[in-house]
């Protein structure tokens, strides 16, 4: 294939992905008119339309759906391949960019050391991810690969390493009743407000980082929702709510007016690496490696 009609591929999937030509211009790099011109140029190759635009909205033709389920593997086997023959000449060189939400965890930090190790040729830069927004910055191509908390449910996503999987505990002002004890059960939960998630972060997601009913079926007080950790610890703090939180986290935030108390009886929390199935690279599956190498 020429230069021409690798471009044509990639608008097409960013177009797919987007269902907006001016959104997948700006991830292209190029102008809406370019991303339309290209889209017609290949649908003229085909020999169908491959997309469907109207005034008010952007889908994909029944073909066109099916080229896109045969066209991704191809193409994402291509890119790893080229990626891989890219590193090897010039061993390992590039960045690598790298999501953590919350405090991360221990393994990780290990990890990031072990693959500059291994790399040294290639740069890593950790960005903090927003409680709120667990995968926003993969499918946003903000960074390459990241670190959050689970569950993941997102088809777009890939979950590769599990790792971390802690305790959660329960972060609370000093002065409440239960402060001092050494650990709750999830019946205890019910005489606390549980501060929530609120932003973008899917549902289900933010369901599973709260509870509304203990298992016993006493109701559990909704408290307020906050965007981040930081405006979680400090509502604590001020006695407004409780909120769980993995073990790393609440390691990482202690402070004198907050007391953790581990909640037995409760799903253990768990951190997985995730990053995008269009976008996967070979560091990508080396940091995964590393990951898996200390955890």
């Amino acid at each position: 294939m020429t230069g021409l009609e690798v471009r044509e591929l990639e608008a097409f999937l960013v177009l797919a992905e987007e269902l907006h030509f001016g959104r997948a211009g700006e991830r292209l790099y190029v102008s809406q008119s370019r991303v339309s011109q290209l889209l017609r140029t290949l649908e003229q190759r085909v020999g169908a339309r491959l997309i469907e635009r109207t005034s008010r909205k952007v889908t994909l033709t029944p073909l066109g759906a099916d080229f896109l389920a045969e066209l991704e593997p191809a193409y994402t086997a291509l890119r790893a391949t080229v990626d891989n023959v890219r590193a090897t000449a010039r061993g390992g060189e590039g960045v690598l960019r790298i999501g953590i939400q919350g405090s991360g965890s221990e393994y990780l930090t290990e990890a990031i050391e072990l693959f500059r190790h291994r790399f040294p040729a290639c740069v890593t830069e950790v960005v903090e991810i927003p409680l709120a927004d667990p995968f926003g910055a993969v499918q946003r191509s903000e960074v390459d690969i990241a670190a959050v908390l689970l569950p993941m449910g997102e088809s777009d996503l890939v979950l590769g390493q599990v790792f971390s999987e802690k305790p959660q505990m329960l972060a609370m002002h000093k002065g409440h009743p239960l402060a001092a004890r050494t650990s709750l059960s999830p019946e205890d939960l019910a005489e606390f407000s549980l501060i929530g998630v609120r932003g973008p972060a899917p549902h289900y997601w933010r369901r599973a980082q709260s509870v509304d009913v203990t298992p016993g079926g006493r109701p559990v007080p909704v408290g307020p929702g906050v965007g981040t950790l930081q405006e979680g610890i400090e509502l604590v703090a001020a006695g407004q709510g409780a909120m769980l939180l993995c073990h790393p986290t609440a390691v990482f935030h202690d402070r004198p007016e907050v007391n953790f108390v581990p909640v037995t009886g409760l799903a253990h929390s768990r951190l997985g690496l995730v990053w995008h199935r269009n976008r996967e690279t070979a560091r990508v599956r080396d940091f995964s490696r590393a990951v898996a190498a200390v955890s």
